[in-house]
């Protein structure tokens, strides 16, 4: 293991990626942690792994989306939070205290996709025909240089988007047919021992509350008791680059940095790293209450992809933002937080589906013209709920389609509005009032959701490391880790294991990834699954 006693370690970004790379390098590679820096444009940690008071509602709580963790795929998620202690549960890791959750709370989905008559459909029957397993078959057998920039829509006929089987995917892990082929079938190899419990998601892990309260706060807790240097309010616009010319390595030398009063720089001595998040799915969030709507926007006004535009202009691989926030149209989302002060709906979807809170995953109503998904978790989801409050969340993924009750569409109804549209799917008429009168919605409003399903070329992504870099990395979604998939908090984890292992030099593999189509066993499931 390199000496790093007088040595820095920037990084830029608060998000789960940054920091985990600060664990990593204080844990793995004995890196002091009064040198790690952590710097953070907005005035709080956690990046898109959010849970809050709601800015939009006095007495409203929000999460801008949910993550369903996996047992088999998550390994380098398992290995950071095996070492961060919980703080609900005295003696036990974050790790320990999930599988304890999920051993008392199991994930069994009795309702997971609805019709427009409200009858709760068989999911088990995936529907698929000969074509349809063709067309599966084709993807799997294709290398992804033969997939390029192609989209899933033209790798499958209409049928296959009409199956149960599709319904229940896209919206597990939120593809719409015009995303990239590529990481569709990433996904399908990567969650393979998915394809027999899609119906039910039993093969789904959740924390104990959201996971910025269960996962974020103690990792973050952990992080300052070891005297990390967290600094909020600071936004890093730009960075200079050296090449040496004798060895053609290249280091980051100096950091642009902005705040609200000043611009300043960092210049980077001997030894000294630099990490740098790229992108944002959350950028330019926007939020509405009961009875407004959140706008759209669409000229990157918060910053959040300005630093990547910006390095991208210092060396060809160091990717090409603009294929992922190019086209807002594609990838915008709209999601919704239900704070409820009566526990009827509740009861309600719980008398419906057969499922109590937290052992149902999602939702969805398949006719919908929003196309409508929700997920009642455990109560209370968030640590400071108030005794006698609830919480529910869900999203759209044709916003811009006309609602069946409420007559226009979702990014432009309002937060009581997108209420009374979820109540009537549910056929729940006869308790509208009373659910109006006493649930406050907070809207939120996405651009860049699923920007990271976007079609690309090869080098759109860049490497983690890039060739001959000596001191520098990328984290996040938008990096390119082969054969791992993004949009999960894997990714940025095991994305910043590998940044910190090989420019730390760390002698420590990395958790393999996980690979069923090796395991027979899981094999036949997924076929029987395809067959039936």
């Amino acid at each position: 293991m390199t000496d790093h006693t007088n040595a820095h370690l920037w990084i830029v970004g608060g998000g789960i990626a940054g920091m985990a790379a600060a664990a990593f390098a204080i844990r793995d590679a004995g890196f002091p942690p009064a040198h790690i820096h952590i710097l953070e444009q907005l005035d709080i940690q956690g990046g898109s792994m959010d849970g809050a008071p709601s800015p939009a509602q006095r007495d409203g709580w929000v999460t801008r989306g949910g993550r369903m963790l996996e047992e088999e795929a998550y390994q380098c998620t398992w290995d950071l939070f095996s070492g961060i202690p919980s703080l609900d549960s005295p003696g036990l890791s974050v790790r320990e205290e999930i599988l304890a959750f999920n051993e008392r709370v199991r994930t069994e989905a009795k309702a997971r996709l609805i019709d427009a008559d409200h009858r709760i459909l068989d999911a088990a029957h995936y529907g698929f025909n000969s074509q349809d397993r063709l067309e599966m078959t084709r993807l799997l057998a294709l290398p992804e240089s033969a997939l390029g920039a192609r989209r899933i829509q033209d790798l499958f006929g209409d049928h296959f988007f009409s199956t149960h089987f599709w319904q229940m995917w896209r919206t597990t892990f939120a593809f719409q047919k015009w995303h990239s082929a590529v990481e569709l079938r990433r996904y399908f190899i990567r969650f393979i021992q998915e394809f027999s419990r899609i119906h039910t998601l039993s093969g789904v892990r959740r924390t104990v509350y959201n996971q910025y309260d269960s996962m974020i706060v103690p990792l973050q807790q952990w992080l300052l008791a070891q005297g990390v240097d967290v600094r909020f309010g600071v936004k890093v616009v730009d960075a200079d680059f050296a090449t040496a010319s004798d060895t053609q390595a290249r280091r980051v030398t100096t950091l642009h940095l902005q705040s609200a009063r000043t611009r300043d720089q960092i210049q980077l001595a001997e030894g000294d790293l630099a990490l740098f998040t790229l992108g944002s799915i959350t950028a330019d969030t926007c939020y509405g209450g009961n009875d407004d709507v959140p706008p759209l926007i669409r000229d990157r006004r918060d910053g959040s992809w300005a630093l990547w535009e910006a390095l991208s202009r210092k060396a060809p691989d160091f990717g090409n933002p603009i294929a992922f926030c190019g086209n807002v149209d594609e990838h915008k989302w709209e999601s919704f937080t239900l704070t409820m002060h009566s526990d009827m709906l509740l009861k309600r979807i719980e008398a419906y589906t057969g499922n109590a809170p937290g052992t149902g995953a999602l939702m969805t109503w398949i006719d919908s013209g929003w196309h409508l998904s929700i997920v009642v978790p455990h109560q209370p989801h968030f640590r400071d709920l108030p005794q006698g409050t609830y919480t529910l969340w869900g999203y759209g993924f044709e916003i811009d389609q006309h609602g069946d009750y409420i007559r226009k569409k979702m990014c432009e109804a309002t937060g009581q509005e997108i209420l009374e549209e979820l109540v009537r799917q549910l056929g729940f008429d006869d308790i509208l009032d009373e659910v109006r009168a006493t649930t406050d919605v907070t809207t939120v409003m996405m651009p860049y959701a699923s920007a990271l399903f976007a079609c690309r070329s090869t080098g759109d992504r860049p490497k983690v490391v890039p060739d001959r870099a000596e001191n520098f990395g990328f984290l996040g979604q938008f990096t390119e880790l082969p054969e791992d998939v993004v949009f999960t908090v894997e990714y940025s984890i095991r994305g910043a294991m590998h940044a910190i292992y090989t420019l730390l030099n760390v002698d420590r593999p990395l958790p393999a990834i996980y690979h069923g189509l090796l395991d027979p066993k899981v094999g036949m499931q997924a076929l029987r699954a395809a067959f039936q």
